[in-house]
């Protein structure tokens, strides 16, 4: 029996865009360490079974495998691949590791890999990239090498080059090794006889890849420049080293469908992978006294309950022990579907631990302080009704755990409108939301786009007397009131103040006049929260046995709604502030598609830490914004994204005003 580098398990991320081929690469994997059975056509062995990867026939969870191969052991976690979804893949990939990043081998499908590259990079996580489905392609090698370098901030180490034979890739060359492979029925084989020529073909790129190494090492760089050839242990020494310190990321080559490549992966995570060490001082700079487990997934299972997915970091874990107060009560292995109970976890290992209450993802048991992936900003959004009123309550509990299995979601009740909104990633991510809650969580939902929190306020003042006299037996009500509406600033906000002279009305009945006031600007002449106005109480009148509170809140309110009419109302659209992110050779169809929406280009600059991506700086009216997300994929391959927030109100007029009146005046007629 072969006897394993590591003590730890070895902890990989599985990472690329969606179709790459992630989980055929892993389901081969597992096939080829005698894991899983070979799968049929059409057949998945092991993959994301939940509700809403089957309503969206794609992979919305991270997924945990293990296998071992030559005596070590892999945890594998095979991450989703839509750009809604990285939330899921920048928690799950804090917790690795190494990272083995999934690509197509067409140069144009390189720049797609830019948000997982940065990811990568920003964390300090060591990865390398298998370029999948080599034996569907008539790209040069070169070309995606070059693709590689427009888009990783560290240099890409070809590893192997393609042989070609009868313009059909049939196989490789190790350019470390200076072997040669042929692609088969079981794999990858090597070839004997004629390797040497093999060898001599690819002479050129094995000396790019020794000049790439020698910027990090003198004595490989002397030994170039004495046209020395450098030992093969020598190469792989440097490579592992580089790999762990975060120089480079190596790059080799496959078919994962066909199994080709695979075993040349696993031995290059096997001999060059850095240990659980570097991930754990990563995860835990500071040294803690105790145990320590980070939390990378968060996942409510029928008849189970709430289970936090955590790789251990410091000690290891037993049934029944306390963390900061925190008790484990289980644990469980974890292995695709198949969860089992365990008595302990070491360190290194990844469990699932039931009913963490008041630990969300991101967290660190044992080290609240511990370093963790940020949440990504909500860039679409829905308002959420639901099929029967009987279900609100079962909502608000629904999505409460639906933002705990993924935090990039985010809740938001808004008052102006009275809808409650569902924020998140894009339209996906919405979708697979909805499946989430109908179907795991019992609740038929309705979405459809938020309305926009149109506002209005008044150009012209205007003094107004009303009187509130009602009488029906008994005592009656009186409130008498003259008040003066003015107009104020855009964002100067609503003020009340009184003139009240000689006791013309009590004092204890004024804040019942304001209060009034402020019940009308909820709805003003046009249908819209009233902003930016002062309303000043002058005079009045009150009856010693028919005045009260309610009388003069009443009469407040009646005045507001007899003097806006005449105060010329206006309406106003809120205005977003927004910095649209994208690589730089899409920047002049973004600028087209702000401008196509009202935007206003405030700026246009680098984006910091991103080499090739830029960073437009505009205003936007929100009502232009609600799809905006949906159109910049579009143009962008999908990597394309923004952040915003509310800047101002802005004056409309118009068409465009007369068609949100007509809107709001069908919505009253409902």
């Amino acid at each position: 029996m072969t006897n394993g580098t590591q003590k730890s398990p070895r902890v990989v991320a599985l990472v690329g865009p969606y179709s790459s081929g992630k989980t055929t690469l892993l389901e081969n994997i597992l096939y080829m360490t005698n894991t899983t059975r070979r799968r049929a056509n059409g057949e998945r062995v092991f993959g994301d079974d939940s509700i809403e990867a089957k309503a969206l026939s794609m992979g919305v969870d991270v997924n945990v495998a293990s296998a071992e191969y030559l005596g070590d052991r892999y945890i594998f976690l095979d991450c989703p691949g839509s750009i809604e979804l990285l939330q899921e893949t920048r928690f799950a990939v804090h917790a690795a590791d190494v990272a083995v990043v999934i690509a197509d081998p067409e140069p144009d499908k390189i720049q797609s890999l830019t948000p997982l590259l940065h990811e990568l990079e920003a964390e300090g996580i060591p990865h390398l990239l298998f370029i999948n489905k080599i034996d569907h392609s008539n790209v040069h090698i070169r070309d995606i090498a070059k693709a590689l370098d427009e888009v990783s901030a560290l240099p890409s180490i070809l590893r192997h080059v393609p042989i070609r034979e009868k313009g059909e890739i049939s196989g490789f060359v190790d350019l470390a090794s200076r072997r040669a492979y042929s692609y088969g029925a079981d794999g990858s084989r090597e070839i004997t006889e004629t390797a040497a020529t093999y060898v001599e073909q690819v002479k050129d790129e094995r000396f790019e890849m020794m000049e790439r190494l020698a910027d990090f090492h003198d004595d490989l760089m002397e030994e170039l420049l004495e046209d020395i050839d450098p030992q093969t242990e020598e190469i792989f020494t440097d490579l592992a080293k580089d790999l762990k310190e975060g120089r480079i990321m190596p790059v080799l080559m496959g078919s994962a469908s066909n199994s080709f490549g695979l075993r040349r992966l696993m031995k290059a995570l096997r001999h060059e992978m850095p240990g659980f060490e570097l991930a754990a001082s990563r995860m835990l700079p500071k040294k803690v006294s105790g145990a320590a487990a980070y939390v990378l997934k968060t996942k409510y299972l029928p008849h189970m309950g709430k289970l936090s997915f955590a790789r251990v970091l410091s000690e290891g874990l037993s049934d029944g022990m306390t963390i900061d107060g925190t008790k484990v009560s289980g644990l469980f292995g974890v292995d695709g579907t198949d969860i089992k109970k365990a008595s302990k976890a070491e360190v290194g290992d990844l469990v699932a631990i039931p009913r963490l209450d008041g630990i969300v993802t991101g967290d660190t048991l044992g080290a609240p302080t511990a370093p963790h992936p940020q949440k990504l900003h909500p860039v679409y959004a829905q308002a959420i009704t639901v099929h029967d009123r009987k279900d609100e309550a079962k909502l608000s509990d629904a999505l409460s755990r639906l933002v705990e299995e993924d935090p990039s979601f985010e809740v938001e009740h808004r008052e102006d409108t009275g809808q409650l909104l569902l924020w998140g990633q894009g339209e996906i991510h919405m979708r697979a939301a909805k499946a989430r809650l109908s179907d795991k969580y019992g609740v038929g939902v309705t979405f459809k786009f938020p309305q926009v929190p149109y506002k209005e306020t008044i150009r012209r003042s205007k003094v107004q007397h009303t009187r509130y006299k009602k009488q029906s037996g008994g005592h009656g009500q009186f409130g008498d009131v003259v008040i003066e509406v003015r107009p104020k600033g855009l964002g100067q906000g609503f003020e009340f103040s009184e003139k009240i002279h000689g006791g013309s009305i009590p004092k204890q009945y004024i804040p019942s006049v304001e209060a009034g006031v402020k019940e009308y600007l909820k709805q003003g002449p046009l249908g819209f929260p009233v902003v930016d106005v002062s309303v000043t109480l002058q005079d009045g009148q009150y009856h010693n046995v028919d005045s009260s509170d309610m009388a003069f809140k009443t009469a407040g309110r009646m005045a507001m709604a007899d003097a806006l009419p005449g105060c010329e109302p206006i309406l106003l659209e809120p205005i977003e502030h927004v910095r649209v992110m994208a690589p730089s050779s899409y920047m002049a169809k973004i600028n087209g598609m702000i401008t196509s929406r009202r935007g206003q280009i405030m700026g246009f600059d680098a984006r910091d830490g991103w080499p090739g991506w830029d960073q437009i700086e505009a205003q936007m009216p929100a009502s232009e914004m609600q799809d905006l997300i949906i159109e910049l994929r579009s143009v962008t391959q999908g990597i394309g994204t923004f952040e915003h927030e509310f800047d101002h109100l802005n004056e409309l007029g118009g068409r465009l005003k007369d068609q949100v009146l007509e809107g709001m005046e069908e919505k009253r007629r409902m």
